[in-house]
């Protein structure tokens, strides 16, 4: 890809009033609490009104949402010569629905003293109060993928228009369960037009994919790509897998977890755990693709304003739920990708705030373990488990001995055994799914038709491994309901 450097000295960067915005846009960043741009912001908003392509990499909660909606909303307010019935200028694509409502409610917050009026579509909730707002005009659209398509087929929306074009959590959207369905919308948009693309991590098979959106991009990584936020700190707990729900209990007793996240694999999983958690008398709601988009928001809203204190979700919460004083993130389920472990903890530490991330790791874990520390790397602290639900000290002794060799031998293991390839054979592609017909899950990366993904979703089981080769399947990329 051929990119254009951008260096910023920090020691010159002032306020946001050092960046050309528009005085309204930055009344409502001082109504809203912003005091000074964040390293992205700063590095990316200049070219952004310059015009330029893209490709914006930092770590979770360091404000990549503004990066891109400021400049947006900026460029939206110059003088224009376009008509006056409102079209879609602004396209913004986010792989989860909680993703999309969260970078909707941004544009709204920075747009709040314009004329600049924005909206968010997906899946899950009925289509006629999105066909009714379309259709009276709106400058930025915030959307999935599927419901997008969705309404294109009805003939409600046309992205004619679109002079930016945003995906956010880019890798997200440009693996194999949403690639096809972006191609879509990118056939959609005119050719003429100013990309952004903004994620966390960004394999280099994913950047390939990246660098034929982009024309002559800017890319900036103001953190080292795949890092994790420094504020967040990051232990592993060794623990006999059928002991977790013991340890995890006895660590949200202690009094010092405030608020947490945890995450599990599956959806099944999510809700036998959130059951285990009540029968111990300690409260805990779900989040995951089985759960309507009504019990989902209802879910979060108590999460966010402290209601509920423990909240077990899937990975679809691994990427875009913001919740102001989370303590803690813990991997009840060790991510079958590195990369998800980065969105994972991005939870918490948020905008420089401290935080603490556990992981639950049993033995057939360890080769995840293994990939998550050369990704980021950074070697998690290991904590001492409480004596009788700690692996064997054989198997621990062995395993530490062996962790380097493990750790370069493991990662492709734990992309290959766990489901987490970016080629899968069969492109992603399932049918059924909820209202939309096409919204993507990030619960798991098994591939059914018509079916749970969790029967053939990588769970460290070479087991189940086996068994999907010899069913002539190979786990793919599909995210179906998100």
């Amino acid at each position: 890809m051929t990119a254009s450097p951008i260096h910023t000295d920090p020691a010159s960067a002032g306020g946001f009033n050092n960046l050309g915005l528009d005085s309204r846009l930055r009344r409502a960043l001082d109504g809203a609490g912003y005091e000074s741009p964040m390293p992205i912001q700063r590095e990316a908003i200049p070219p952004i009104l310059e015009g330029r392509d893209v490709l914006g990499c930092a770590q979770t909660g360091t404000g990549k949402t503004a990066a891109f909606a400021l400049p947006i909303l900026e460029r939206l307010l110059e003088p224009s010569d376009r008509s006056d019935r409102r079209t879609i200028q602004a396209l913004v694509l986010a792989p989860t629905r909680e993703l999309a409502a969260q970078i909707f409610e941004s544009f709204e917050c920075y747009a709040a003293n314009t004329t600049v009026r924005a909206t968010v579509v997906f899946g899950g909730v009925s289509k006629r109060p999105q066909t009714q707002i379309l259709r009276r005009g709106v400058d930025v659209l915030v959307a999935t993928p599927g419901r997008l398509l969705d309404l294109m087929n009805d003939g409600v929306i046309d992205l004619g228009s679109v002079r930016f074009f945003v995906l956010d959590e880019a890798d997200r959207m440009l693996d194999m369960g949403f690639a096809p369905d972006v191609r879509r919308v990118t056939r959609a948009v005119p050719r003429q037009r100013q990309t952004l693309l903004f994620s966390a991590t960004m394999p280099r098979e994913i950047e390939a994919m990246a660098s034929k959106l982009l024309h002559d991009p800017v890319r900036l990584a103001v953190d080292p790509i795949s890092s994790t936020a420094p504020p967040v700190e990051q232990s592993v707990y060794f623990v006999d897998g059928r002991r977790k729900t013991d340890l995890l209990k006895s660590l949200l007793e202690t009094g010092e977890v405030d608020r947490a996240l945890v995450f599990t694999r599956t959806k099944h999983g999510a809700n036998r755990l959130v059951q285990k958690l009540d029968r111990a008398r300690i409260e805990a709601a779900a989040i995951h693709g089985n759960k309507s988009q009504g019990a989902r928001e209802r879910a979060l809203r108590r999460f966010k304003s402290g209601d509920t204190r423990i909240v077990v979700a899937t990975d679809i919460a691994a990427r875009g739920i913001d919740v102001k004083g989370l303590s803690h993130v813990i991997n009840y389920d060790m991510p079958n990708e590195a990369e998800t472990y980065v969105h994972r903890i991005g939870r918490t530490g948020r905008a420089g705030e401290s935080g603490v991330a556990l992981s639950l790791c049993a033995p057939e874990e360890r080769v995840h373990l293994a990939a998550i520390e050369r990704l980021t790397r950074r070697r998690l602290d290991r904590l001492k488990t409480p004596e009788g639900l700690a692996t064997e000290p054989a198997r621990e002794e062995r395993d530490s001995r062996t962790h380097g060799r493990g750790a370069r031998r493991g990662a492709g293991g734990a992309r290959k055994h766990a489901g987490g390839s970016h080629r899968p054979r069969n492109g992603g592609k399932t049918s059924g799914g909820t209202t939309g017909g096409r919204e993507r899950n990030l619960d798991s990366r098994g591939a059914g038709r018509g079916k749970s993904t969790e029967s053939r979703s990588g769970a460290g089981s070479a087991s189940r491994t086996s068994g999907s080769r010899r069913r002539g399947r190979r786990p793919a990329g599909s995210h179906r309901n998100a």
